[in-house]
């Protein structure tokens, strides 16, 4: 990363810290930014991928701290990324020499990610006592099993959907990353009487116009490993999902996959960011000035780490989800407000709603955090 690309992400925020993390014995090659401990230790996923870089977890991190300030968590943002492929069968043996590198800086509480789990938290917590996510059997709030972060999305649904000018019910439905919270995203909106039309996973996507039962391409995935496996719909191009004709558009999966060329094209009429920074800045210009209500990721999202930082403090699940239709309900309402009022891109609006409550907690630290 050259000098140029990071000092783009400096800012009065942050970043506090940035490691870089090697281990030769266990070829181990991961990163750690902590962007910013002004509302408290930062707390955020560990991510594996074999192309995940500095510039990826500048990113998350930043929208970390926009997330927990947002959702009026106690903490601060970071997250971390692990130079590998998941499904890599050193995967326990890489996760526990991350978290042995990561020991001694104990304003970051890790939790799971793309390519990591509750069984990775729980290898962290192993060593070094600390992490977020963890299974149901260590005292964990079970994210994936809840869906906590899908159910958020279809709580931020209810409230943006008259932003749009769009009726949920009858609503048609794409899923960018049919996983952990595409999957639930999709589930919880269809009990909301959305249809969902098409889906994608690293594999491949599916299209069907007259609808896609979640529970059967779910049970299909499971046993193919592919969102393919489900025979009842067409198989199309990925790329393609983001311009299939629909209502709602939720990119679920890797970052930057909305973008200046297909955000033309786009259908939908709302976006709700799954994903962690799914959109470039661009697109989500072009995007407001064609009249598509996009929800940003921190605002949206935000279900899942509510859930993990409830975990950690104590908190039950039920604590948890009655917050997350509190927290997410009401950001998304201020936010498109702000938006609409003041004719700002809901991420700027977004980003103003964040930062005034990151430099109010700043301003009673004394080093303003």
């Amino acid at each position: 990363m050259t000098t140029t690309s990071f000092t783009e992400f400096c800012d009065e925020l942050g970043p506090w810290k940035v490691m870089h993390l090697w281990d030769p014995s266990v070829e181990l090659r991961a990163i750690l930014v902590v962007d910013n401990v002004a509302c408290g230790p930062s707390i955020g996923g560990v991510r594996m991928a074999p192309d995940v870089d500095v510039s990826e977890v500048f990113r998350l991190a930043r929208a970390m701290t926009m997330k927990n300030a947002a959702a009026g968590l106690p903490h601060g943002g970071g997250k971390a990324g692990i130079v590998a492929d998941p499904h890599t069968a050193d995967r326990e043996v890489l996760v526990r020499a991350f978290a042995r590198g990561i020991r001694d800086i104990v304003e970051y509480i890790p939790g799971p990610d793309m390519g990591t789990d509750e069984r990775c938290m729980g290898w962290v917590l192993d060593e070094i006592g600390r992490a977020a996510g963890l299974p149901r059997v260590l005292g964990g709030i079970p994210l994936d099993e809840l869906g906590a972060t899908g159910f958020g999305l279809a709580e931020c649904a209810e409230v943006a959907a008259p932003f749009a000018d769009l009726e949920l019910r009858g609503a048609r439905v794409a899923v960018e990353g049919f996983g952990n919270v595409g999957r639930h995203a999709a589930a919880f909106l269809e009990e909301r009487g959305c249809r969902l039309v098409a889906a994608s996973d690293s594999t491949g996507a599916i299209h069907a116009p007259d609808g896609i039962d979640v529970a059967a391409l779910a049970s299909a995935k499971r046993e193919t490993r592919s969102v393919t496996g489900y025979t009842s719909a067409q198989r199309i191009d990925p790329k393609d999902l983001f311009v299939v004709p629909c209502e709602i558009l939720i990119p679920a999966a890797r970052p930057d996959c909305i973008h200046e060329v297909n955000a033309r094209s786009i259908e939908a009429k709302l976006i709700l960011q799954g994903a962690n920074i799914p959109a470039t800045a661009a697109a989500e210009t072009l995007l407001h000035e064609r009249g598509v209500v996009s929800v940003p990721d921190f605002i949206a999202n935000a279900g899942g780490v509510m859930c993990a930082a409830f975990e950690y403090r104590g908190g039950t699940e039920a604590n948890a989800f009655e917050a997350i239709t509190d927290k997410i309900r009401r950001n998304t309402e201020e936010v498109l407000r702000r938006s609409r009022e003041e004719g700002l891109e809901p991420r700027r609006a977004a980003l103003d709603l964040a930062r005034e409550r990151v430099i109010e907690a700043g301003s009673y630290r004394a080093s303003g955090g």
